[in-house]
């Protein structure tokens, strides 16, 4: 049972705060994976549990054991790199096993923890090829293996598919998942792409500015987002957001955005936020050629992205960004006007002053 327990971890350098002071609790066997963009504070704190860089404050527990201030080679991790750090004049066999070689482990040991990562990892084939002569998905590969045997309590992972192109981040995605579903360990992952931790996870943290900002499974997060932030970074495309006040009349409840444009609201919906700031989230897939409750928008059309199963018009709605996405082949020129349907139904509110959701 390895569950990681982060109490109040804090990383300062000088006088320069990086993480304030975050809670976090990993149960045993949990896929987290941590995202927020560059600077947020995910790969320091992923180093602070691998024992790479020294806690300001605050404890990291490991089970029933405190790990705070353990050096990183007695706490049982692995950790896979952005880059792949193999040694180029030694074979794949030789990179995996190389670890145990160092600790002085016999070679009938090694040689059959090597074939057991590579018949787990499918390099059975490579075992003699030097990394030159491999994939970059194949490296990555060999990099994880190096991991494995080990036998870690914890996997640990710094954005490992960043340096892969879109076809082979694909591919290692399944590869990774799979891999924990065979190899049943507690994983903590990195990354700044929010499609990689939407599609890996069990659970997904959102950090900004060394905070964590929501910590939810994916689609809680997607459909559920705590936050302007965090609606505006999950999700691709982007979040459409759209500031007004919520207005009551005879007609029931309107938004009325800061242009003077007025959506009427399904009926007794965001009525008690009537008279304040406000502002209306709207996916990209929410807003088409129809809806539900039959709201339109006209939005001034400035681009189109034809993208197969569907197209993306972009441009503004009362003077803010806008993206709709249409059904495959739908047409209009830069400069025209589009009737956009948007479904309130599955639309978003959230407070103008602390941004926080309006449930």
């Amino acid at each position: 049972m390895t569950n990681i327990s982060i109490r109040n971890l804090s990383k300062s350098y000088g006088d320069v705060v990086v993480i304030p002071g975050i809670n976090l609790e990993i149960r045993d066997k949990e896929f987290v994976v941590l995202v927020g963009p560059s600077g947020c504070g995910k790969t320091t704190t992923l180093r602070m549990i691998a024992g790479l860089e020294e806690v300001s404050g605050g404890e990291i527990w490991f089970g029933e054991r405190d790990v705070t201030n353990l050096r990183a080679g007695l706490r049982n991790t692995s950790m896979v790199f952005q880059n792949y750090a193999l040694y180029p004049h030694m074979t794949v066999a030789q990179n995996i096993g190389y670890g145990m070689k160092v600790r002085k482990v016999p070679k009938p040991e090694i040689d059959k923890a090597v074939r057991k990562a590579a018949q787990i990892l499918d390099l059975e084939a490579y075992l003699e090829r030097r990394p030159k002569n491999l994939s970059g998905g194949q490296r990555q590969r060999v990099a994880i293996g190096r991991a494995i045997v080990r036998d870690p309590d914890i996997f640990l992972f710094d954005e490992p598919l960043s340096n892969l192109d879109a076809k082979l981040r694909i591919e290692m995605r399944s590869e990774i998942k799979a891999l924990h579903r065979r190899l049943q360990t507690t994983i903590v992952y990195v990354t700044h792409d929010q499609v990689e931790a939407m599609t890996m996870a069990d659970r997904v943290v959102v950090m900004r500015d060394g905070n964590i900002e929501q910590s939810d499974d994916p689609i809680t997060l997607y459909e559920k987002p705590a936050n302007i932030f965090v609606a505006s970074f999950i999700g691709a495309p982007s979040m459409n957001f759209l500031e007004g006040t919520i207005t009551s009349g005879e007609g029931g409840a309107q938004f009325q955005t800061t242009d003077g444009v007025t959506i009427a609201l399904p009926a007794n919906k965001w009525a008690d936020a009537a008279g304040r700031p406000v502002v209306l989230g709207i996916r990209p897939e929410h807003a088409t050629e129809s809806s539900p409750t039959k709201t339109v928008v006209t939005m001034l059309v400035k681009s189109v992205e034809p993208l197969g199963p569907h197209t993306l018009i972009n441009g503004t709605v009362a003077g803010a960004k806008f993206t709709a996405q249409m059904p495959a082949g739908t047409s209009f020129e830069p400069g025209e006007s589009a009737e956009i349907h948007i479904n309130l139904d599955k639309a978003h509110l959230f407070d103008g002053a602390s941004e926080l959701a309006i449930r």
